[in-house]
């Protein structure tokens, strides 16, 4: 059975439930695999105890989180009584997280990444590093990423439209990383997103507003 997931902007908690009948009516679903709170800012808490009742009643199979950083988990976690199944988040050779993920595996929340290729930038398709090992093993820099991922226990779920792509994204699994290419692409981890820090507090307030003013109407 194929996942069927959807993410829930926070929002109060009858909102919150309101939202998720909503969604359902336009998936014309009985539930969902999984849900998630697409950022953590607003009445995350609310929204967390929403999707917990959900969840209890069968509705929803699996509640995650999207960004959460390190302090905002460990809160959710010691706080809430129901621990996130995931966290999706940023996550690439040149963004690696290693730090929150160790945070993770402590509380068994599974790591899933986004923008995985980086979204091509930095050139991360020919950067050196990852062509020399792609080379090494007979296989592209995107496949030696996936690996790298899958060998970090993380995730990784790569979309394209193009069937070529997608048969190389599955072709992954005839090959182990050894651990000096580990260690080479290690190496490659600035720790600096590429996208969106969610602890700087001026991109932070641009989020607020533009979630206030995005906001499905209720």
């Amino acid at each position: 059975m194929p996942l069927n997931s959807t993410i829930l902007p926070p929002r109060r908690h009858k909102r919150a439930l309101k939202a998720f009948d909503a969604s359902m009516k336009k998936l014309g679903l009985d539930y969902l695999d999984l849900y998630l709170i697409h950022q953590p800012y607003g009445d995350i808490y609310g929204a967390w105890r929403a999707m917990s009742r959900l969840k209890k009643e069968g509705r929803i199979r699996s509640i995650g989180v999207s960004n959460f950083y390190a302090d905002r988990i460990v809160d959710l976690c010691e706080n809430s009584g129901v621990i996130p199944a995931v966290n999706q988040l940023e996550c690439h050779p040149f963004f690696q997280r290693e730090a929150l993920k160790r945070v993770l595996d402590g509380y068994g929340v599974a790591f899933e990444s986004w923008a995985s290729f980086a979204e091509g930038k930095n050139n991360i398709f020919k950067n050196a590093v990852l062509s020399s090992i792609g080379e090494k093993y007979g296989k592209s820099s995107a496949q030696v990423i996936l690996r790298w991922l899958i060998q970090r226990d993380i995730i990784v779920i790569p979309k394209s439209v193009k069937i070529e792509r997608m048969k190389q994204n599955f072709d992954i699994f005839d090959f182990a990383l050894a651990p000096d290419d580990m260690a080479a692409i290690a190496a490659l981890d600035t720790g600096k997103t590429l996208f969106f820090d969610h602890a700087d507090p001026e991109r932070v307030k641009w989020l607020v507003n533009w979630m206030k003013h995005n906001a499905p109407k209720q």
